[in-house]
């Protein structure tokens, strides 16, 4: 399939879903945008246009696909015992109870009901509020949803998964209790307004996918989303290079600090 056609596909996708493929490695996106063409037995892009246009069905299955989904609990469950034990203390002791919260990019539900649970130790559930945002419907609705297989929840506290989590066939619910306290909205990280005056965003393994222009451009942006002292919590899997030169300090390696 010829580049200029590629180009093309861009921006008719953009006109389209408003999601910018320029923002992502344009390599590993075209292998698997290709892939998923030649698995629909399409020829060429233009044609994947045309189809796409008046297949909704195939239209999910392509905005799906161009989102990375990694659906875990308590991820790297280390940095979660320093959410727990210094963080989240840290958060209540500056800004007081009614925290202001973003999972940024939140998949399938997993981070921000994490993050609940994990407020639950230190303050009343309904003192506890979390914006969600993804830019993929798709996965929002299952997150709304709230089943999960048994790996997803592996790394739950136990005492958690008895008091939140009901065993369904093979899978597990998640109490409406803990579902009532996130809000989950349709979001575009590269194109969106950012919520403002956060003191807590969580965006994880998620920007290792975009360029290192479109990574600096949204850590530019959480920092202005952030109230002053509020923290960023960013993946095992990422570091911010110029942190200093962007406004924050660092707590350690995964947290970083408004300043």
């Amino acid at each position: 399939m010829a580049g200029h056609d590629y180009e093309y596909f861009k921006k008719e996708i953009y006109t389209l879903t408003k999601i910018d493929l320029n923002a992502y490695k344009e390599n590993q996106m075209k292998r698997r945008i290709d892939a998923l063409i030649a698995k629909n037995k399409i020829v060429g892009y233009d044609n994947f246009v045309k189809a796409i246009k008046v297949d909704k069905k195939l239209f999910e299955v392509f905005v799906n696909y161009l989102t990375i989904n990694v659906s875990e609990f308590y991820r790297n469950p280390d940095q979660w015992v320093v959410l727990d034990k210094d963080i989240i203390p840290y958060l209540i002791g500056k800004f007081g109870k009614n925290l202001k919260i973003w999972s940024a990019a939140c998949s399938t539900g997993d981070e921000p009901y994490s993050l609940v649970m994990a407020l639950s130790e230190h303050l009343p559930l309904n003192n506890i509020k979390i914006i969600a945002t993804d830019i993929d419907k798709q996965v929002i609705e299952k997150a709304k949803v709230g089943l999960y297989n048994e790996k997803s929840i592996a790394a739950v506290p136990e005492k958690m998964k008895k008091k939140y989590f009901t065993k369904v066939g093979a899978s597990y619910r998640i109490s409406d209790e803990i579902k009532s306290r996130v809000e989950f909205k349709e979001s575009n990280l590269l194109k969106d307004p950012y919520p403002t005056a956060c003191h807590l965003i969580v965006c994880r393994n998620v920007l290792i996918y975009f360029t290192e222009e479109a990574k600096d451009d949204v850590f530019r942006k959480f920092q202005k989303s952030l109230s002053r002292g509020g923290i960023l919590f960013i993946g095992s899997t990422e570091q911010i290079m110029n942190y200093k030169e962007m406004g924050y300090g660092r707590k350690n390696s995964f947290f970083y600090i408004a300043e």
